[in-house]
Protein backbone atom coordinates (compact mmCIF):
# COMPACT_ATOMS: atom_id res chain seq x y z
CA UNK A 1 0.00 0.00 0.00
CA UNK A 2 1.43 3.35 -1.06
CA UNK A 3 1.80 6.11 1.56
CA UNK A 4 -0.87 8.13 -0.26
CA UNK A 5 -3.32 5.23 -0.06
CA UNK A 6 -2.50 4.65 3.60
CA UNK A 7 -3.13 8.30 4.46
CA UNK A 8 -6.42 8.25 2.55
CA UNK A 9 -7.56 5.14 4.41
CA UNK A 10 -6.65 6.73 7.75
CA UNK A 11 -8.69 9.80 6.82
CA UNK A 12 -11.74 7.68 5.93
CA UNK A 13 -11.84 5.74 9.20
CA UNK A 14 -10.44 8.42 11.54
CA UNK A 15 -13.83 9.66 12.86
CA UNK A 16 -14.73 6.11 13.93
CA UNK A 17 -11.53 4.84 15.56
CA UNK A 18 -9.86 7.95 16.96
CA UNK A 19 -9.44 7.94 20.75
CA UNK A 20 -8.72 10.72 23.23
CA UNK A 21 -5.89 10.98 25.72
CA UNK A 22 -6.72 10.40 29.39
CA UNK A 23 -4.94 11.56 32.53
CA UNK A 24 -3.53 8.03 32.86
CA UNK A 25 -2.06 7.52 29.40
CA UNK A 26 -1.91 8.77 25.86
CA UNK A 27 -4.07 7.15 23.21
CA UNK A 28 -2.68 5.10 20.32
CA UNK A 29 -2.68 7.35 17.20
CA UNK A 30 -5.01 6.57 14.29
CA UNK A 31 -2.11 5.91 11.93
CA UNK A 32 -0.64 3.35 14.31
CA UNK A 33 -4.01 1.67 14.82
CA UNK A 34 -4.58 1.34 11.07
CA UNK A 35 -1.02 0.08 10.57
CA UNK A 36 -1.51 -2.58 13.25
CA UNK A 37 -4.71 -3.78 11.55
CA UNK A 38 -3.17 -3.84 8.07
CA UNK A 39 -0.05 -5.64 9.31
CA UNK A 40 -2.20 -8.24 11.07
CA UNK A 41 -4.39 -8.87 8.01
CA UNK A 42 -1.43 -8.98 5.63
CA UNK A 43 0.63 -11.51 7.61
CA UNK A 44 0.24 -14.78 9.48
CA UNK A 45 2.41 -13.80 12.43
CA UNK A 46 1.21 -14.05 16.02
CA UNK A 47 -0.36 -11.13 17.87
CA UNK A 48 2.48 -11.17 20.36
CA UNK A 49 4.97 -10.53 17.54
CA UNK A 50 2.86 -7.70 16.09
CA UNK A 51 2.52 -6.15 19.54
CA UNK A 52 6.28 -6.26 19.94
CA UNK A 53 6.79 -4.57 16.55
CA UNK A 54 4.42 -1.73 17.39
CA UNK A 55 5.19 -1.42 21.09
CA UNK A 56 1.72 -2.40 22.34
CA UNK A 57 0.26 -5.36 24.19
CA UNK A 58 -1.11 -8.52 22.61
CA UNK A 59 -4.61 -7.73 23.85
CA UNK A 60 -4.41 -4.25 22.32
CA UNK A 61 -3.62 -5.80 18.94
CA UNK A 62 -6.76 -7.96 19.11
CA UNK A 63 -8.95 -5.02 20.12
CA UNK A 64 -7.50 -2.69 17.47
CA UNK A 65 -7.92 -5.23 14.64
CA UNK A 66 -11.59 -5.75 15.50
CA UNK A 67 -12.28 -2.01 15.85
CA UNK A 68 -10.54 -1.03 12.61
CA UNK A 69 -12.13 -3.86 10.61
CA UNK A 70 -15.54 -2.99 12.00
CA UNK A 71 -15.05 0.68 11.04
CA UNK A 72 -13.98 -0.30 7.52
CA UNK A 73 -16.99 -2.61 7.17
CA UNK A 74 -19.52 -0.12 8.53
CA UNK A 75 -18.33 2.94 6.62
CA UNK A 76 -16.77 1.73 3.37
CA UNK A 77 -18.73 -1.40 2.37
CA UNK A 78 -21.20 0.27 0.00
CA UNK A 79 -18.60 2.78 -1.17
CA UNK A 80 -16.27 0.10 -2.55
CA UNK A 81 -18.47 -2.99 -3.07
CA UNK A 82 -21.53 -2.40 -5.24
CA UNK A 83 -23.08 -3.73 -8.45
CA UNK A 84 -22.14 -1.68 -11.52
CA UNK A 85 -24.72 0.28 -13.46
CA UNK A 86 -24.95 2.77 -16.31
CA UNK A 87 -21.76 3.61 -18.15
CA UNK A 88 -19.63 1.57 -15.76
CA UNK A 89 -21.67 -1.55 -16.50
CA UNK A 90 -21.37 -0.98 -20.25
CA UNK A 91 -17.59 -0.63 -19.98
CA UNK A 92 -17.35 -3.90 -18.03
CA UNK A 93 -19.47 -5.78 -20.57
CA UNK A 94 -17.41 -4.35 -23.43
CA UNK A 95 -14.16 -5.40 -21.77
CA UNK A 96 -15.42 -8.96 -21.22
CA UNK A 97 -16.35 -9.20 -24.90
CA UNK A 98 -13.20 -7.61 -26.34
CA UNK A 99 -10.80 -9.41 -23.99
CA UNK A 100 -12.31 -12.88 -23.67
CA UNK A 101 -15.11 -12.92 -26.24
CA UNK A 102 -18.23 -13.25 -24.05
CA UNK A 103 -20.91 -10.62 -24.88
CA UNK A 104 -23.36 -9.10 -22.40
CA UNK A 105 -21.42 -10.43 -19.40
CA UNK A 106 -21.15 -8.41 -16.18
CA UNK A 107 -19.05 -10.74 -14.05
CA UNK A 108 -18.34 -14.17 -12.62
CA UNK A 109 -19.51 -15.77 -9.40
CA UNK A 110 -18.02 -18.36 -7.06
CA UNK A 111 -17.40 -19.18 -3.43
CA UNK A 112 -14.21 -19.86 -1.51
CA UNK A 113 -13.51 -21.27 1.92
CA UNK A 114 -11.85 -19.13 4.59
CA UNK A 115 -10.27 -21.40 7.24
CA UNK A 116 -11.29 -20.87 10.87
CA UNK A 117 -10.56 -22.48 14.22
CA UNK A 118 -13.22 -25.08 14.98
CA UNK A 119 -16.04 -23.34 16.89
CA UNK A 120 -17.30 -24.81 20.15
CA UNK A 121 -20.94 -24.87 19.03
CA UNK A 122 -22.25 -26.61 15.89
CA UNK A 123 -18.70 -27.28 14.76
CA UNK A 124 -19.78 -30.03 12.33
CA UNK A 125 -21.62 -27.42 10.23
CA UNK A 126 -18.32 -25.69 9.53
CA UNK A 127 -16.42 -28.85 8.53
CA UNK A 128 -16.27 -28.77 4.73
CA UNK A 129 -15.54 -31.38 2.06
CA UNK A 130 -11.88 -30.29 1.97
CA UNK A 131 -11.40 -31.52 5.53
CA UNK A 132 -11.09 -28.13 7.23
CA UNK A 133 -13.34 -25.85 9.25
CA UNK A 134 -14.31 -22.79 7.23
CA UNK A 135 -16.70 -19.93 6.56
CA UNK A 136 -17.78 -19.30 2.97
CA UNK A 137 -16.95 -16.11 1.11
CA UNK A 138 -19.35 -16.00 -1.85
CA UNK A 139 -18.47 -13.24 -4.30
CA UNK A 140 -19.27 -11.80 -7.71
CA UNK A 141 -16.35 -10.12 -9.46
CA UNK A 142 -15.79 -8.14 -12.66
CA UNK A 143 -13.07 -8.06 -15.31
CA UNK A 144 -11.10 -5.36 -13.45
CA UNK A 145 -10.39 -7.67 -10.46
CA UNK A 146 -12.97 -5.84 -8.35
CA UNK A 147 -15.37 -7.59 -6.00
CA UNK A 148 -18.90 -6.42 -6.84
CA UNK A 149 -21.07 -8.38 -4.42
CA UNK A 150 -20.41 -10.51 -1.36
CA UNK A 151 -22.35 -12.92 0.81
CA UNK A 152 -20.27 -13.87 3.84
CA UNK A 153 -20.89 -16.03 6.88
CA UNK A 154 -22.38 -19.34 5.77
CA UNK A 155 -20.78 -22.46 7.34
CA UNK A 156 -18.29 -24.33 5.16
CA UNK A 157 -20.56 -27.38 4.84
CA UNK A 158 -23.18 -25.43 2.87
CA UNK A 159 -23.35 -25.82 -0.91
CA UNK A 160 -22.61 -22.76 -3.09
CA UNK A 161 -26.02 -23.00 -4.75
CA UNK A 162 -27.74 -22.73 -1.37
CA UNK A 163 -25.67 -19.68 -0.48
CA UNK A 164 -26.68 -18.07 -3.77
CA UNK A 165 -30.36 -18.93 -3.27
CA UNK A 166 -30.33 -17.06 0.05
CA UNK A 167 -28.46 -14.00 -1.22
CA UNK A 168 -29.62 -10.52 -2.16
CA UNK A 169 -28.24 -11.02 -5.69
CA UNK A 170 -30.54 -14.01 -6.21
CA UNK A 171 -33.54 -11.99 -5.05
CA UNK A 172 -32.68 -9.18 -7.47
CA UNK A 173 -32.06 -11.57 -10.33
CA UNK A 174 -35.27 -13.52 -9.86
CA UNK A 175 -37.32 -10.32 -9.55
CA UNK A 176 -35.84 -8.91 -12.77
CA UNK A 177 -34.12 -6.00 -11.00
CA UNK A 178 -30.52 -7.15 -11.47
CA UNK A 179 -28.59 -4.73 -13.71
CA UNK A 180 -31.82 -2.84 -14.42
CA UNK A 181 -33.03 -5.83 -16.50
CA UNK A 182 -31.10 -4.67 -19.58
CA UNK A 183 -31.16 -7.02 -22.59
CA UNK A 184 -29.58 -7.32 -26.01
CA UNK A 185 -30.27 -9.38 -29.13
CA UNK A 186 -27.95 -12.36 -29.64
CA UNK A 187 -28.80 -14.60 -32.59
CA UNK A 188 -32.40 -13.39 -32.47
CA UNK A 189 -32.82 -14.07 -28.74
CA UNK A 190 -33.34 -11.41 -26.08
CA UNK A 191 -30.49 -12.06 -23.63
CA UNK A 192 -30.26 -10.26 -20.27
CA UNK A 193 -26.98 -9.19 -18.72
CA UNK A 194 -25.51 -12.44 -17.42
CA UNK A 195 -23.14 -13.65 -14.70
CA UNK A 196 -20.99 -16.74 -15.22
CA UNK A 197 -20.87 -19.62 -12.77
CA UNK A 198 -19.59 -23.19 -12.53
CA UNK A 199 -21.66 -26.43 -12.70
CA UNK A 200 -22.54 -26.18 -8.99
CA UNK A 201 -25.10 -23.45 -9.77
CA UNK A 202 -28.55 -23.74 -11.35
CA UNK A 203 -29.09 -22.46 -14.87
CA UNK A 204 -31.04 -19.18 -14.70
CA UNK A 205 -31.80 -16.52 -17.31
CA UNK A 206 -29.20 -14.24 -15.70
CA UNK A 207 -26.74 -16.97 -14.58
CA UNK A 208 -24.91 -19.06 -17.17
CA UNK A 209 -23.24 -22.39 -16.39
CA UNK A 210 -21.39 -24.84 -18.67
CA UNK A 211 -23.05 -27.77 -20.40
CA UNK A 212 -22.44 -31.19 -18.88
CA UNK A 213 -19.84 -32.75 -21.18
CA UNK A 214 -20.91 -36.19 -22.40
CA UNK A 215 -20.72 -38.20 -25.62
CA UNK A 216 -23.68 -36.17 -26.90
CA UNK A 217 -22.12 -32.76 -26.30
CA UNK A 218 -21.94 -30.88 -29.59
CA UNK A 219 -18.90 -28.94 -30.85
CA UNK A 220 -20.85 -25.71 -30.36
CA UNK A 221 -21.51 -26.63 -26.72
CA UNK A 222 -17.82 -27.46 -26.19
CA UNK A 223 -16.99 -24.02 -27.62
CA UNK A 224 -19.51 -22.41 -25.26
CA UNK A 225 -17.95 -24.21 -22.27
CA UNK A 226 -14.45 -23.15 -23.31
CA UNK A 227 -15.43 -19.49 -23.70
CA UNK A 228 -17.33 -19.47 -20.42
CA UNK A 229 -14.36 -21.06 -18.64
CA UNK A 230 -11.94 -18.45 -20.04
CA UNK A 231 -14.12 -15.63 -18.77
CA UNK A 232 -14.84 -17.27 -15.41
CA UNK A 233 -11.13 -17.55 -14.55
CA UNK A 234 -11.31 -13.92 -13.46
CA UNK A 235 -13.01 -14.96 -10.20
CA UNK A 236 -10.16 -17.35 -9.35
CA UNK A 237 -7.69 -14.57 -10.11
CA UNK A 238 -9.53 -12.21 -7.75
CA UNK A 239 -9.53 -14.77 -4.92
CA UNK A 240 -5.82 -15.30 -5.55
CA UNK A 241 -5.11 -11.57 -5.37
CA UNK A 242 -7.33 -11.16 -2.30
CA UNK A 243 -5.56 -13.92 -0.36
CA UNK A 244 -2.19 -12.85 -1.70
CA UNK A 245 -2.62 -9.38 -0.22
CA UNK A 246 -4.39 -10.34 3.00
CA UNK A 247 -2.73 -13.58 4.01
CA UNK A 248 -4.56 -13.79 7.32
CA UNK A 249 -7.33 -15.35 5.20
CA UNK A 250 -5.08 -18.36 4.57
CA UNK A 251 -4.71 -19.21 8.25
CA UNK A 252 -7.30 -20.66 10.59
CA UNK A 253 -8.74 -17.35 11.79
CA UNK A 254 -8.66 -17.21 15.58
CA UNK A 255 -11.60 -14.84 15.94
CA UNK A 256 -15.08 -15.79 17.09
CA UNK A 257 -17.47 -17.07 14.44
CA UNK A 258 -19.46 -13.84 14.85
CA UNK A 259 -16.38 -11.67 14.19
CA UNK A 260 -14.93 -13.56 11.21
CA UNK A 261 -17.44 -12.25 8.60
CA UNK A 262 -16.53 -8.66 9.56
CA UNK A 263 -12.82 -9.43 9.15
CA UNK A 264 -13.43 -11.07 5.75
CA UNK A 265 -15.61 -8.15 4.64
CA UNK A 266 -12.87 -5.68 5.62
CA UNK A 267 -10.34 -7.65 3.57
CA UNK A 268 -12.67 -7.55 0.54
CA UNK A 269 -13.13 -3.80 0.94
CA UNK A 270 -9.38 -3.28 1.31
CA UNK A 271 -8.82 -5.40 -1.81
CA UNK A 272 -11.08 -3.10 -3.85
CA UNK A 273 -9.50 -0.07 -2.19
CA UNK A 274 -6.03 -1.22 -3.24
CA UNK A 275 -7.14 -2.02 -6.80
CA UNK A 276 -8.89 1.31 -7.32
CA UNK A 277 -6.02 3.26 -5.78
CA UNK A 278 -3.54 1.54 -8.08
CA UNK A 279 -1.45 -0.08 -5.35
CA UNK A 280 1.10 -2.54 -6.71
CA UNK A 281 0.56 -6.29 -6.67
CA UNK A 282 3.49 -8.64 -7.27
CA UNK A 283 2.81 -11.90 -9.11
CA UNK A 284 4.68 -13.90 -6.47
CA UNK A 285 2.11 -12.82 -3.89
CA UNK A 286 -0.71 -14.51 -5.74
CA UNK A 287 -2.18 -17.50 -3.97
CA UNK A 288 -3.37 -20.27 -6.29
CA UNK A 289 -6.79 -21.18 -5.05
CA UNK A 290 -9.91 -22.80 -6.33
CA UNK A 291 -13.42 -21.84 -5.46
CA UNK A 292 -16.23 -23.37 -3.47
CA UNK A 293 -18.06 -26.55 -4.43
CA UNK A 294 -16.86 -26.72 -8.02
CA UNK A 295 -17.43 -29.43 -10.57
CA UNK A 296 -17.15 -32.44 -8.28
CA UNK A 297 -20.26 -31.65 -6.27
CA UNK A 298 -23.79 -32.65 -7.03
CA UNK A 299 -25.49 -30.12 -9.24
CA UNK A 300 -28.68 -28.44 -8.14
CA UNK A 301 -31.59 -27.54 -10.31
CA UNK A 302 -34.31 -24.95 -10.51
CA UNK A 303 -36.68 -26.50 -13.02
CA UNK A 304 -39.03 -23.56 -13.47
CA UNK A 305 -36.15 -21.16 -14.13
CA UNK A 306 -34.31 -23.70 -16.30
CA UNK A 307 -37.25 -23.97 -18.69
CA UNK A 308 -37.07 -20.26 -19.53
CA UNK A 309 -33.26 -20.15 -19.52
CA UNK A 310 -32.43 -23.02 -21.89
CA UNK A 311 -32.66 -20.89 -25.04
CA UNK A 312 -30.09 -18.36 -23.75
CA UNK A 313 -27.02 -20.67 -23.73
CA UNK A 314 -28.20 -21.98 -27.11
CA UNK A 315 -28.10 -18.41 -28.44
CA UNK A 316 -24.55 -18.03 -27.09
CA UNK A 317 -23.60 -21.34 -28.76
CA UNK A 318 -24.80 -20.02 -32.12
CA UNK A 319 -22.92 -16.77 -31.50
CA UNK A 320 -19.62 -18.49 -30.64
CA UNK A 321 -19.90 -21.11 -33.42
CA UNK A 322 -21.86 -19.55 -36.32
CA UNK A 323 -20.52 -22.10 -38.81
CA UNK A 324 -21.39 -25.23 -36.81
Amino acid sequence: MRPESFNKLCGLVRPFIEKSDTHLRKCIPVEQRVAVALWTLATNVEYRTIGHLFGISRSSVCIIVKEVCNAIHQTLLFKYIYLPFGQELLQIMQKFETTWGFPNCAGAIDGCHIPIIAPKENHTDYYNRKGIYSIILHATVDCNYLIRDVCIGWPGKVHDARVLANSEMYRLGQSGKLFANETCKIQGTDVPVVILGDPAYPLLPWLMKPYAETARTSPAQYRFNYTLSRNRMVVENVFGRLKGRWRRLLKGMDFSVQSVPIIISACCILHNFGETEGDAFADEWRFDCFGGDGENCQETSAEQSKTTADNIPEAFCRHFSPNL
